[in-house]
């Protein structure tokens, strides 16, 4: 029985001090930032006549912003006969149509407009992306998810980048449409921002590899197609393409001066979709290229920081693993032992594992000029929002070490619009609520295992009260009702999805 409760032991501390490496890799985050802050791309040489540039748009079924994507990629400032326009359209409802009726307008206006429409979704995104330039004609090609509100001028502002050797990808800063509709959009704007101004920043200015997130950014055609194009084989293209190109030698830049606004998920049902299609894919391409990062011939420092970059998202796994499978365990080894309260050990490793985090979410707000006060006023909804994912997106991390394989499920579009800094709306294109059978989001699953690491949090928080470990018990608290806050939105999501469905198979 000692060594089995040593073993618990060993365990739990292992798992644990896994979290605050990947803690102190946020921190990281923090401290390079003070020195790439000011960092900007040197301007480049401008190009004597502007390059041709196919602007893509991949969507499916999202009638609610269809036509307001078409109206913004028209009216790019950008030389006629050098811009080509493909809508490409994979959509089995009236999008199509929508989409049609918009294109045969610009057409007459003379836009370089076509629309490519599949029957069959093969390969999802991905597929139509790769199927859409054996129709391109662009040395450069944009891409831009139907949310997505790109300015008239970006293109003519940034293509000169292009102008120099290798340089592969430009990959603009995500700015949010939706930002102040509810503390949920709130949250993910400031977890978006961090990635953008901190991550993307950081890694960009010291030449380390980073990604393509997807929209919002623009390819040298040639560095597609060299890197092997686009593969359908992850649930994050974009993740693997941008490590097929860099591995390849292609330079990367990121441009935190230049943003493209786009459409944050409106529903906790609509954001757990994303974050586990981006979870899940993350892994698969952490399965698929970091051994190949490994054996290449770039830095020990580029091969760490993308350990780190790719493997991420299975800090969720392994805290799901050590609260349900191991911490009460080590709680009873640590009595059966007579060990005497570590708190001198646990409360370090429980801060540098948790608030490490929310520290690195704060300077995302500095690093972009926001307010201190409000930042630290979001940080406990923050922390909610990480105990919603958990299971969601530790679910999505067994998937892809099993290698299960799943359809690219589109993130729902409610169509929309806020001015940045209002609160006026400005559009929201047939704004009748249509409810989750027709966003075909992922309904939250999982309310019994959520219940469960509640009751194991509020017996740790007895343990701690019996034992007097006052310190820890607040977190413990927030934890236990984070979990079961998270049970009952799954749950009353689950009744609303049945009642949504039954509701339309009745009309």
């Amino acid at each position: 029985m000692t060594s089995f409760s040593i073993l618990i032991l060993i365990a739990h501390y292992s798992l644990v001090g896994l979290l605050c490496l990947f803690g102190l890799h946020r921190l990281s985050m923090v401290f390079r930032w003070f020195g790439a802050r000011h960092y900007k791309p040197d301007l480049p040489k401008e190009f004597e006549s502007l390059p041709k540039i196919t602007v893509q748009i991949p969507l499916y079924n999202e009638r609610l912003v269809a036509k307001r994507i078409v109206d913004a990629v028209a009216a790019f400032d950008y030389p006629a006969e050098q811009l080509q326009i493909q809508i490409v359209d994979d959509s089995s409802d009236e999008t199509s149509q929508l989409i049609a009726e918009r294109v045969r307008h610009y057409q007459r206006q003379g836009v370089n407009i076509q629309h490519l429409q599949r029957t069959i979704r093969t390969g999802f995104k991905a597929g139509a992306l790769k199927e859409a330039m054996s129709q391109a004609t662009g040395e450069f090609i944009a891409i831009f998810d139907a949310d997505f509100i790109p300015e008239p001028s970006l293109l003519k502002e940034t293509i000169h980048h292009f102008n120099q050797d290798k340089m592969g990808m430009i990959q603009f800063r995500w700015l949010h449409l939706n930002r102040d509709s509810s503390s949920l959009t709130k949250a993910q704007a400031m977890m978006l921002d961090s990635h953008f101004s901190l991550e993307q920043q950081v890694r960009c200015s010291s030449d380390l590899f980073f990604n393509f997130n997807g929209t919002a950014g623009m390819w040298r055609t040639e560095a597609i197609i060299d890197a092997g194009h686009w593969s359908a084989d992850t649930l994050t293209e974009d993740l693997d393409l941008s490590y097929r190109a860099q591995l390849k030698g292609w330079k990367m830049l990121y441009l935190n001066e230049h943003g493209c606004a786009g459409e944050l998920p409106a529903d906790m049902a609509a954001f757990k979709s994303q974050q586990h299609r981006w979870a899940k894919g993350g892994v698969q391409v952490m399965k698929k290229m970091l051994g190949t990062v490994w054996r290449s011939s770039f830095s020990l420092k580029h091969k760490i920081e993308s350990s780190f970059h790719l493997s991420n998202n299975l800090a969720y796994l392994v805290m799901m693993i050590d609260s349900v499978c191991l911490l009460l365990p080590s709680l009873f080894a640590r009595q059966y032992l007579q060990l005497e309260s570590n708190l001198w050990v646990d409360l370090p490793m429980l801060m540098l594992a948790s608030a490490s985090h929310l520290i690195y979410l704060f300077f995302g707000q500095v690093a972009l000029g926001r307010s201190k006060t409000t930042a630290m006023l979001k940080l406990p909804r923050l922390l909610l929002i990480g105990i919603q994912l958990a299971y969601n997106n530790a679910k999505a991390g067994i998937e892809a070490l099993r290698g299960q394989e799943s359809e690219f499920v589109r993130t729902p579009k409610s169509g929309e619009h806020l001015q940045s800094g209002q609160n006026k709306t400005i559009q929201n294109t047939s704004s009748e609520t249509l409810g989750l059978s027709f966003y075909q989001a992922v309904t939250p699953k999982g309310v019994v295992f959520e219940l469960i690491i509640a009751t194991v949090f509020l017996m740790v928080a007895i343990w701690a009260t019996v034992n007097q470990v006052w310190l820890m018990l607040p977190v413990l608290v927030f934890l236990m009702i984070g979990f079961t806050a998270t049970a009952a939105e799954s749950f009353i999501t689950q009744i609303k999805a049945r009642r949504t469905i039954n509701q339309t198979a009745t009309d």
